[in-house]
């Protein structure tokens, strides 16, 4: 277990931070051992929180171009197929994960590949797990393309605590599956946004592990042909008005048929 290097300037400024607060207490309040003793272990418990929030684990990443790995530790709050506005502008599966303050922060690729595209939205600052903060809060949107040409969207995301996000990405880069692309202090936030037809390898709830935890896998390009043509021929099937909701029907003038060539036929008592 290693501290990441995004830490090392939080935690020298708790340990300055604990070290004049302790001399304040020492100095006003000598003759009051209980508050001294109070305050030695608020500040011993306050400088655990921020070394265990900016450790560094050492993982085994397992590469799979069909895989996609988490990109960071923590519980899944999303699984919904919605409109990606951003980049893409069509429909995605979105898989959202959770960082709480006491899971490690470090953000890694999902995917091997090129990032094709990536922009910095300065933004609000709700809390993570609001609907709205993937597109209001401050973030990072990166897209990578492996070698079958898939694109995955992620974002970092920052929450009611999170005030930084760093990132170690630019468009052209060419990145490793499980390799780190950035970091985001406190709690906070990533979406993935899949193509449809992905298989989703995990649930709501589910608590996960960056680097470690397969997400999803993704469709082949065979499997991506069976899948449009499955869909073409389920037009034939009859329509469903469930949820009471109408069907759109659109009508189409008849097309007059061809008439057929007239044919003659010689008559058997007609001579040559």
């Amino acid at each position: 277990m290693t501290i990441h290097k995004e830490g090392y300037s939080s935690i020298a400024l708790c340990i300055l931070f604990i070290f004049v607060l302790n001399a304040f207490i020492q100095f006003f309040f000598p003759d009051y051992t209980v508050v001294r003793w109070i305050f030695y272990i608020l500040s011993f418990a306050l400088f655990v929180i921020i070394l265990q929030f900016f450790r560094s684990p050492k993982i085994t990443i397992t590469k799979d171009e069909r895989s996609v790995l988490c990109p960071a530790d923590g519980k899944v709050v999303v699984i919904e197929e919605t409109t990606e506005t951003e980049f893409f502008k069509d429909k995605r599966i979105q898989l959202s994960v959770f960082m709480s303050p006491i899971n490690v922060h470090i953000n890694r690729n999902p995917i091997s590949g090129v990032v094709k595209y990536f922009k910095y939205h300065p933004g609000k600052y709700l809390v993570a797990w609001h609907p709205k903060s993937s597109t209001e809060n401050e973030r990072t949107t990166v897209v990578t393309e492996n070698s079958t040409g898939i694109q995955i969207l992620f974002r970092q995301i920052a929450g009611a605590l999170a005030r930084r996000i760093v990132w170690y990405v630019k468009e052209g880069d060419v990145v490793e599956q499980g390799d780190q692309f950035g970091f985001i202090k406190f709690g906070s936030r990533v979406d993935v946004f899949l193509p449809l037809g992905t298989r989703i390898n995990v649930n709501i709830g589910d608590v996960v592990k960056g680097g470690h935890t397969v997400l999803a896998e993704l469709a082949s390009n065979k499997n991506k042909a069976t899948q449009s043509t499955a869909s073409i021929a389920d037009l034939t099937k009859p329509l469903s008005n469930q949820h009471d909701n109408p069907t759109l029907i659109v009508e189409h003038d008849d097309v007059p048929k061809p008439k057929k060539a007239a044919t003659t036929t010689k008559s058997k008592n007609s001579k040559d």
